[in-house]
């Protein structure tokens, strides 16, 4: 049994030893330097985010990112933006690798993002952007997407906070031994419905301190953190940072997580829904701030439920948009068997003043005035997902839509417009939307089209358990 689960708890006479300060972040060059000449940090990972949200790059010598990779940028094979989850590259995307010849694009290191890596003694991470031959931004790179849409807001003189609040599950098996299973008979590890629980999450709390300390060493701030419904399920929440920041320490810390999980000899998911119980949720809070950082949502007279009327009009944006863009926030099969009542996830569309059951929560007053975004699960792409947020909310904005009655009580037991149920009718809206194709350009619309079917295509092709256990003696 790993010693981060069950017995990893020190003896209560065992005095632990103070950890040394953490890195300053981001890390500045002149103490990447110094490290690097002492011995202290011998690899920079140079990265970026993929369409489906997970950190790609390459190792690099810290003397060779600092003489050459900053300035020049490092090159990366066109298909990291155009695969699948298997890195297969199907035909349909805006950016075509095959056509492409398999070349190369410019990762362009975002020095905001440079941070050292507990779980990985030695290495520095710094993500960054592509940019094609012609120097300039891909557009359908996942944090482009994101960039384009805090253009727009910056257009109007504002910008967005964002904070993310990923779930997921942890099991007693290893990474090695839950493959060989195929994934099938892991042990949760705890037994209960421990949502807000203490007790019954004491046996996993030496690894979820490790994983909070680990991320507050790379320059994040923990908030809460908790037990969930599901056996074994968890959440951590940080502080909510600017949007584009707060996306990058997501994806940095599932990545994070899923290292730690893996040195510990346990295994943990962010998948949507693993089994028949609850499903693993990424709810979004976001919120505005004007040129002076002022709250953009707080209540000014002009609005009702106490809410501006800028924040009146981004709701009903999210109302008009949700259909259309079910895309981004469940990009996979398995992403819709989690939007289900049953699974206290929405299937309608609706908000409600601090209502769980609605899509879109209004929650909050002044400065912590925000919309809690409900529809995305662990699968989703957190770039992504914000992006058609703030997208959704700024179509309300210009078009100044009007803001329905909020739903009270049960929102699942009332008549709503539906989301998608799956994913192909998600594809369907997606690609039938012209606004999706004025809020994110034709190529961005075709690109993640694309994803959409490629995934589709997978599993069409898979012969499932279900199939097996239904078909084989009495098919």
């Amino acid at each position: 049994m790993s010693d981060l689960i069950g017995d990893g708890l020190p003896p209560l006479t065992e005095t632990l030893p103070p950890s040394p300060p953490p890195p300053p972040f981001p890390v500045p060059l002149d103490r990447l330097g110094a490290d690097a000449a002492s011995g202290a940090i011998t690899d920079v990972i140079v990265a970026l985010p993929d369409v489906q949200g997970r950190v790609q790059g390459s190792r690099v010598r810290p003397g060779d990112f600092t003489d050459r990779i900053i300035r020049d940028g490092f090159g990366a094979c066109l298909y990291l933006l155009a695969t699948d989850v298997e890195m297969e590259a199907r035909p349909g995307y805006a950016t075509d690798p095959w056509g492409g010849g398999l070349g190369d694009f410019d990762i362009v290191p975002d020095l905001s993002t440079l941070r050292y890596l507990p779980w990985d003694p030695g290495t520095a991470l710094v993500l960054g952007d592509a940019h094609g031959a012609d120097g300039a931004p891909v557009a359908v790179a996942p944090r482009q997407v994101l960039r384009t849409q805090l253009d727009r807001l910056a257009e109007r003189g504002w910008r967005a906070l964002a904070g993310t609040e990923l779930e997921f599950l942890v099991f007693r098996d290893d990474y090695q031994s839950a493959f060989e299973s195929h994934y099938r008979g892991l042990t949760p590890a705890t037994r209960f419905n421990s949502d807000y629980a203490v007790p019954e999450v004491t046996e996993i709390d030496p690894l979820m301190r490790r994983i909070r300390t680990a991320m507050e060493r790379t320059g994040m701030t923990v908030e809460s953190a908790r037990g969930e419904c599901h056996p074994g399920q968890y959440e951590i929440v940080f502080r909510y940072d600017d949007a584009l920041r707060a996306c990058d320490n997501h994806v940095v810390y599932k990545a994070g997580a899923r290292a730690l999980a893996a040195q510990a000899g346990v295994a943990l998911t962010f998948m949507a829904k693993y089994d028949e119980g609850e499903g693993n949720s990424c709810h979004v809070h976001l919120s505005l701030r004007d040129e002076d950082g002022d709250p953009v949502f707080a209540d000014d007279g002009t609005g009702r439920y106490g809410m501006s009327k800028y924040m009146e009009h981004f709701v009903a944006g999210q109302l008009a948009c949700m259909r259309d863009f079910a895309l981004v926030y469940a990009p996979n099969v398995n992403s819709f068997k989690r939007l289900s009542p049953q699974a206290y996830a929405p299937s309608g569309i609706a908000w409600g003043l601090d209502n769980r059951t609605c899509p879109v929560r209004v929650v909050g007053s002044g400065e912590s005035a925000r919309i809690e975004f409900r529809v995305p699960g662990g699968d989703a792409n957190p770039y992504l997902a914000v992006a058609a947020i703030i997208a959704s909310g700024l179509y309300g904005v210009e078009q100044a839509l009007p803001l329905p009655e909020p739903t009270a009580g049960n929102a699942f037991d009332q008549e709503t417009p539906r989301l998608p149920a799956s994913l192909e009718e998600a594809v369907l809206a997606w690609e039938g939307s012209e606004i999706a194709r004025a809020c994110f350009g034709p190529d961005v619309v075709r690109h993640y089209a694309a994803a959409g079917r490629a995934e589709l295509a997978a599993f069409s092709a898979t012969v499932t358990d279900f199939e097996r256990r239904r078909h084989f003696e009495r098919g």
